[in-house]
């Protein structure tokens, strides 16, 4: 992907240079990458397409830079270490915010999302990022992109939806309890790396429990959860894998309070835990934007994780 052209043989070799960047291009193997996304162009007539893998690199750089459609399109044709980084060529025409908007929803539509994740996964793994030594697995509430729905617009017994993105939906949150509309974002942290190494979007009221098991890899050490993931098949089938149980413990019905050694350990389990709320405020307050979705819809928000996840972790490992 080293489109250097005429014009970059008269600048300086320093001109323009982002060492993190750099670091980033050098770290991945981007050949079998391409060969996931080549295929996908948006539409089926016009002028021919932008090369995929420098769509899909553009589309990491929104991620790590915070920027809108509009943003991304005016820096790749202002910033060298931006097109350097997709390989494009500084004569080289760049993609507008059209054509960067319907390759991601082509993306998007062809389900490219886990692949995309896993194949970053395998080599980060084979590369010696990942620790292994222990899976941290939380959730955490992001608000929907609409706004939310009226009480007075939903049927008789039923909960209000947004016309929108009938995908969002209500749950309550907090110890005040107040209602909360939108999505939920699980995963699986990496203990010792941070790394992500399972994630999983889906609306809000569905419970943590219920998408628990598909945020055990298999191959760590051990699995640390708070209570509400708490659940007796679930410590006994970490068992059987080998897999040491770290899930907190609750109070059962009638029971007053915790044994004195499930406090404890309770405490200690909290402690490791810590991680997992860094990696949430890294993903809602820095520029990843998960604070809030910026898309419609369960596939079209899933997308977008999956994108914010691969550029944490590809950041994180070059950090």
């Amino acid at each position: 992907m080293d489109q250097r052209g005429f014009a970059e043989a008269f600048l300086p070799a320093s001109f323009g240079r982002n060492a993190r960047l750099e670091r980033i291009a050098g770290l991945l193997d981007w050949g079998p990458i391409e060969v996931l996304v080549r295929r996908v162009r948006p539409g089926t007539s016009g002028r021919p397409p932008y090369r995929a893998l420098a769509m899909v690199k553009a589309l990491l750089l929104q991620q790590w830079y915070g920027l809108s459609d509009p943003g991304l399109e005016e820096a790749l044709s202002d910033r060298v270490s931006f097109r350097r980084f997709c390989g494009l060529a500084l004569e080289e025409p760049t993609p507008d915010e059209t054509t960067l908007c319907r390759f991601r929803l082509a993306l998007a539509e062809a389900g490219l999302g886990e692949a995309l994740f896993a194949e970053v996964a395998r080599q980060l793994d084979a590369a010696g990022f990942l620790v292994k030594a222990g899976t941290l697995i939380d959730a955490s509430l992001v608000d929907a992109a609409v706004r939310r729905p009226a009480d007075g617009s939903r049927p008789r017994g039923q909960e209000s939806r947004s016309a929108l993105d009938p995908d969002a939906n209500w749950t309550r949150a907090g110890k005040a309890r107040r209602p909360f509309f939108g999505y939920k974002i699980h995963i699986g942290i990496d203990q010792g790396s941070g790394l992500i190494r399972s994630r999983r979007l889906t609306p809000a009221k569905v419970y943590e429990s219920e998408v628990a098991d598909d945020l055990v890899c298999g191959d760590e050490r051990a699995v640390y959860a708070d209570k509400a993931y708490e659940k007796r098949a679930r410590r006994e089938a970490l068992k059987v894998r080998g897999v040491k149980d770290r899930i907190q413990h609750r109070r059962t019905r009638g029971q007053p309070r915790l044994p004195h050694w499930q406090t404890v350990r309770n405490t200690l389990i909290g402690r490791v835990r810590t991680a997992v709320e860094r990696t949430f405020a890294r993903l809602k307050t820095g520029p990843y934007g998960l604070a809030r979705m910026r898309y419609r819809g369960l596939s079209r928000c899933s997308f977008h994780f999956d994108l914010a996840a691969i550029a944490y972790n590809l950041r994180r490992a070059t950090a």
